[in-house]
């Protein structure tokens, strides 16, 4: 028998970055600089059972259970989470809905084919049509904010990369057309030598959206249980379920999905390699109507630099500038005064670069800073499939910064692999359809200089960008 969730309608997570934040992190639910956080859930405790156990409330995870009562009412499903919905990565993202997804497309068209680099652009295309779709099927803004994205560089290295890319889109039929120098200024008013341009594009706050998700599974009667992180997991064989195991009880399932991206190495997941790194961000208060116009206020355009990690600035619905990007913290193996430190000194510097945008910001206070973790695989593209070869456990993780229209993409296509259409025939697959990333022994004390370097290399790209 199903009970009725804990989330109530319009609800947004809030996630807490330690000691340095100033004001937490944003959640703009209605414009107004407001933030609300999800009520509680209750901890797993004893034996509970299900027909499907969701593992992680971010928008992969709530976007499967979503979109499991979706296609079929009578399940009933279970979304445990070791915080609160929207605690990880889904409340802190970037807030930038854009295409694109894995490598840049003239690696993927030279590593998986020109034909299936298409049709994994058109994927990403349709997955930021389906999240704007989304936010009106659920009745919530989420301080959604349509408009282009461009894809700029100040650097050499970046006017190269982009020329290879442009010219493999026009190769494909693809219209991303390229932006001069000029094109940018008329969007914004700061310089770049040359952008690319996405036109099906927008902004939003994840940590609302992934709050309106989980209001809306629990009014289809999906249970939530908060505060329980995932210890083990014994995978069912035959009719015998899948048994999760929590600090406080265990819970039984014939079919169970494990959307987590920090747990996978804990765990011991045989799903190959999945970095947990910490991204970061700052926001300023609503800005003048000098500084929204100079910044894209007129066309809702957003910018990201070409370089990998480097920052991007968006603005929100109600005239904040949020700045993020920066440094990729590998959390593993920092102490807790490493890791504050290094935030610290990322949020100062993307403060700086901030006030360094347009002439207009150079006093502008910032009133949030916050950090997240994402998931990040060593070829870029997240892994969404079976865990060890058991047809009843799923996983998805390591969206690789694209996780806002992906997350939801990939939920979509677990749910229906689990709810098989009545046709038979199972839903498109892609590259990221795959069991596993590839592997490397973060234990391992030859890998661990490799890895580092590895960071290191994306941090000073980041920081060479004028």
């Amino acid at each position: 028998m199903k009970s009725p969730g804990t989330v109530g309608p319009g609800t947004a997570a809030r996630g807490t970055v330690g000691p340095e934040a100033v004001g937490g992190e944003p959640c703009w639910t209605s414009g107004a600089g407001e933030a609300t956080t999800a009520a509680p859930a209750a901890r797993i405790s004893g034996g509970l059972s299900a027909d499907v156990v969701v593992v992680g409330a971010g928008l992969a995870g709530l976007s499967t259970a979503y979109h499991l009562v979706e296609r079929d009412p009578s399940l009933d499903v279970v979304v445990v989470d070791a915080r609160h919905p929207a605690a990880g990565a889904s409340g802190r993202g970037t807030g930038l809905l854009g295409p694109r997804v894995g490598p840049a497309i003239d690696r993927a068209a030279r590593r998986f084919g020109p034909s299936t680099a298409r049709r994994m652009y058109l994927a990403s295309l349709a997955a930021v049509e389906r999240v704007v779709a989304l936010t009106e099927e659920l009745g919530a803004p989420c301080g959604l904010r349509t408009g282009e994205q461009i894809v700029a560089t100040r650097g050499a290295d970046g006017l190269a990369s982009l020329a290879r890319q442009a010219e493999t889109y026009r190769a494909l039929g693809l219209d991303v057309p390229v932006l001069s120098a000029a094109a940018i200024r008329e969007r914004v008013d700061v310089p770049y030598h040359a952008g690319l341009l996405y036109r099906s594009a927008a902004t939003l706050n994840p940590a609302a959206l992934s709050g309106a998700l989980a209001a809306a599974c629990a009014a289809k009667g999906v249970r939530f249980h908060g505060d329980s992180p995932l210890r083990g997991l014994r995978p069912g064989s035959g009719a015998a379920p899948t048994e999760l195991l929590f600090p406080s009880g265990t819970l039984r399932a014939r079919k169970t999905v494990l959307a987590v991206n920090a747990a996978a190495g804990s765990l011991g997941l045989p799903v190959g390699t999945v970095l947990p790194l910490e991204v970061h961000a700052v926001a300023t208060g609503p800005l003048g109507a000098e500084a929204r116009a100079a910044l894209g206020g007129a066309n809702g355009a957003a910018v990201v630099d070409s370089m990998s990690l480097a920052p991007y600035f968006r603005l929100t619905p109600d005239g904040r500038l949020v700045v993020g990007g920066g440094r990729a913290v590998h959390l593993p193996g920092l102490s807790q005064d490493r890791a504050s430190a290094l935030r610290t000194a990322t949020w100062t510097w993307l403060e700086e670069r901030l006030r360094l945008l347009h002439p207009t910001l150079a006093d502008v206070p910032v009133g949030h800073r916050w950090s997240g973790q994402i998931g990040m695989t060593l070829d870029d593209l997240p892994v969404v499939g079976h865990v060890g070869g058991h047809p009843d456990v799923w996983y998805i993780g390591g969206c690789c910064g694209h996780g806002l229209a992906m997350s939801v993409a990939h939920g979509a296509h677990v749910a229906h692999s689990l709810v098989e259409d009545a046709s038979g025939h199972g839903p498109v697959t892609y590259p990221w359809h795959r069991d596993r990333a590839p592997r490397v022994p973060l234990t391992a004390r030859p890998a661990r200089p490799l890895l580092r370097a590895y960071l290191n290399s994306l941090d000073r790209a980041a920081r060479r960008t004028p």
